[in-house]
């Protein structure tokens, strides 16, 4: 497949848009819609696969849908045909499962291992060239949202780097509703307690998020730390970045009309 071509006739064609999402690598860009997931590697590698299908009854159920969607959207790096590979895969089942399993440590020992992972996990998202990949990223969604592929492509057209939709705006969504719902708890505490609110919370934050994203003009004023956040978490990508990440977002956009 020739990306430039494909882009430019899915302009001319005036074509359906899906909602497209990504997530940057160090050696990459993956891009993901709600059937499929590519990744465009930096070698010029491409690699493809298909998102998974949660039962209909499971993705109606408030809060356990947020779950639903949020686990999902991690299938392009666990599943086996996926982008992490073994030692990066088993790092980051660690990452994710220690907040669970340190709630039952002694205080001391949460503290010290929850700062460890925070710092292994900015290690992991801010190596090699990510923060330009995640630019590069955002503009390839933004190009297709404004209809300004073959112009981003070219390098005539500088789509924002900044998305109302990235993890980070989640991730700074998340960190209030974490700490309100842990402070006002209104159960006797136990010992499965701070795993309950961990969970309630990221529920709880996704549903919220799907909120906030059917109303731009509030996402615009809620979602203003997480967008601050991404002048650091974000850089000015290369016209060669910008290519990789619209590589990956022409391959699913392919089998999205493939697909009808």
């Amino acid at each position: 497949m020739d990306p430039a071509a494909f882009l430019t006739e899915f302009e001319e064609r005036n074509l359906p848009m899906p909602r497209l999402g990504g997530m940057a690598r160090a050696n990459g860009v993956v891009m993901v819609s709600e059937r499929y997931w590519a990744f465009a590697g930096t070698d010029g590698s491409l690699r493809e696969g298909r998102m998974p299908v949660a039962p209909r009854a499971l993705r109606a159920i408030p809060l356990a849908r947020g779950l639903v969607r949020l686990s999902g959207s991690l299938s392009p790096l666990f599943k086996r045909e996926g982008v992490a590979r073994g030692r990066e895969r088993l790092f980051l089942i660690v990452a994710i499962c220690a907040p669970l399993v340190l709630a039952f440590a002694p205080n001391w020992l949460g503290l010290a291992a929850g700062f460890l992972t925070t710092f292994a996990l900015l290690g992991w998202l801010l190596r090699g060239r990510t923060l330009y990949l995640h630019g590069a990223e955002h503009r390839a969604i933004a190009a297709l949202e404004q209809r300004r592929l073959r112009e981003t492509w070219q390098g005539a057209a500088l789509p924002t780097r900044f998305s109302l939709r990235c993890g980070t705006n989640f991730a700074a969504l998340l960190m209030p509703v974490a700490v309100f719902g842990g402070r006002f708890w209104p159960l006797p505490a136990t010992a499965f307690t701070p795993v309950v609110v961990s969970v309630l919370a990221l529920a709880l934050t996704m549903e919220l998020w799907q909120l906030v994203q059917s109303l731009p003009r509030v996402a615009r004023v809620v979602l203003l730390p997480g967008l601050a956040l991404q002048r650091l978490t974000t850089r000015e990508p290369r016209l060669d970045e910008t290519r990789i990440a619209l590589t990956a977002l022409a391959a699913v956009l392919r089998r999205e009309l493939a697909h009808g």
